[in-house]
């Protein structure tokens, strides 16, 4: 497939390392030559210095024979005009965009092909709010992942000394929960390898453990693993930016929140947004103001700015002063490694969890969901089956007769899916309606047509070997 990808920031540049490991022929446009052959000496991919919104530099990208544009520019204006131009004027049969602002994200209108003809519209900052108010949920958790709608939960703790589950053997796990409630360990990470899931296997102190249960488990299932922490009640939001404000107007509500931002005009802005949250003028790494505002009583402490230096400093002091978790995002992947696990609980790599929607549109066949797990290392899919057991490779098969590759695990099927079930927030967290049956991944568990599986792949190079599998031959109808 022939993609071509304008904007060359965190997230271009993470969408063009997911799509061009999976054999397509990728072109990066973007006004920073410098960015570009940066892009270019680590990637298998051409680029083009330029104008995005502009034909001449579209045409000089290839657009002409494009499969694919995705824009992702940091200007929603010359992301639209991107789109406008590949459908009238090149005729390129999806078209994707980023987009922050509101107004074109609340008015669907707006990007029909009679308009902006976007496909496919993605906006970042949401869903970056949405996956912290995953974390906030789950305190206990590194990582909180939804499939099928939010019909089963991947969770993400570290084992801790006496976990009942910590020393013992995974299939352990079966005699720990309750007889009408299942759970399966997805995968390990041991001291940042891969560790094979196994019956045997068996659990470390500092292990990262990814548990899969349906929604309604996932809590008593994380139990056997992590001290379970008390609810957050009170959180402090360090910068008001985009993220900052979705973050606290998604929060206020439910949680007493208070937004520092170091921009006075900014700061009077968000004020005026802001129902319940308190917004105060001041820096973040202003040891003084911190204990000022009682920094050692919070729950939840999230450095959100732009900046990913401030946020490591910030979140770092915010620990040091009592703070009883922090979570920072950070956009340099060396950054994240480094400094995750010490004063900073979780790093948060904005480009790599909010690319995981786009991906799944992109991606050949029917992919339902795609998550990317320890900061793009890893992903974990839902694809369904089609076909029988004559044209497909997996539908009629027990797992155990599907020719896997190595480092692949099959950790769940969702059965007679309804797309029309509901999840929605409440006090209390999460509500599900919950419609499909859940069925833990067993070796002898037989994969059924229109199954939602959710597949665990430790390397991110596997998932096109999975896609191929699932692949239904020419003879179905």
């Amino acid at each position: 497939m022939k993609v071509i990808i304008l904007g060359a920031g965190q997230v271009g540049a993470s969408v063009a390392e997911g799509l061009v490991s999976e054999e397509n022929d990728i072109t990066v446009v973007d006004l920073d030559g410098a960015r570009l052959a940066q892009l270019q000496q680590r990637l298998d991919l051409r680029t083009v210095t330029g104008n995005a919104a502009t034909p001449s530099t579209l045409r000089r990208a290839g657009i002409d024979d494009a499969d694919m544009i995705i824009a992702v520019t940091q200007s929603d204006q010359a992301n639209l005009v991107a789109c406008k131009l590949a459908q009238n004027v090149f005729n390129v049969p999806t078209r994707i965009a980023r987009l922050r602002s509101r107004d074109f994200l609340e008015d669907q209108t707006l990007l029909t092909t009679d308009n902006f003809a976007v496909d496919f519209a993605l906006c970042p900052e949401q869903v970056i709010t949405d996956y912290i108010r995953r974390l906030i949920e789950f305190p206990e958790a590194l990582q909180v992942l939804n499939f099928a709608g939010g019909r089963v939960s991947l969770v993400a703790v570290r084992a801790y000394e006496g976990g009942a589950l910590v020393g013992r053997p995974i299939r352990a796990l079966r005699e720990l929960l309750p007889v009408d409630m299942d759970a399966r360990v997805a995968a390990i990470f041991r001291r940042d390898q891969p560790v094979a899931p196994k019956g045997d296997t068996v659990v470390e102190i500092g292990d990262e453990v990814f548990l899969l249960a349906a929604a309604e488990n996932i809590r008593p299932v994380l139990h056997q693993l992590r001290r379970m922490l008390n609810r957050v009640e009170r959180i402090m939001i360090a910068g008001g930016g985009n993220i900052g404000l979705r973050l606290a107007k998604s929060l206020e509500a439910h949680f007493q929140i208070k937004l520092l931002e170091r921009d006075r005009e900014r700061a009077e802005l968000l004020a005026n947004e802001l129902d319940e949250a308190l917004v105060l003028l001041g820096d973040a790494t202003d040891e003084e103001l911190l204990e000022q505002e009682n920094i050692s009583e919070m729950d939840l402490f999230l450095a959100v700015t732009n900046d990913d230096e401030d946020n490591i400093m910030a979140g770092s002091l915010a620990k040091r002063l009592g703070c009883k978790r922090v979570v920072a995002l950070i956009n340099r992947r060396a950054y994240a490694d480094m400094i995750e696990g010490g004063p900073i609980d979780i790093g948060i790599s904005p480009a790599h969890v909010s690319i995981g929607t786009l991906l799944a549109y992109v991606r050949h066949g029917d992919v339902a969901e795609v998550h990317s797990l320890r900061r793009g290392a890893a992903e974990a899919l839902e694809i369904v089956a089609h076909g029988d057991r004559k044209t497909s490779k997996v539908v009629g098969r027990r797992i155990d007769e599907i020719d896997w590759p190595r480092g692949v695990t099959v950790a769940a099927v969702v059965r007679d899916f309804d797309e029309a079930m509901v999840v929605g927030q409440s006090d209390e967290g999460t509500s599900i309606t919950r419609h499909g049956k859940v069925v833990m991944a067993h070796h002898d568990t037989v994969i059924e047509v229109d199954d939602h599986v959710i597949i665990f792949c430790t390397r991110k190079k596997l998932v096109k070997k999975v896609e191929r599998l699932f692949q239904v031959g020419f003879h179905f109808l």
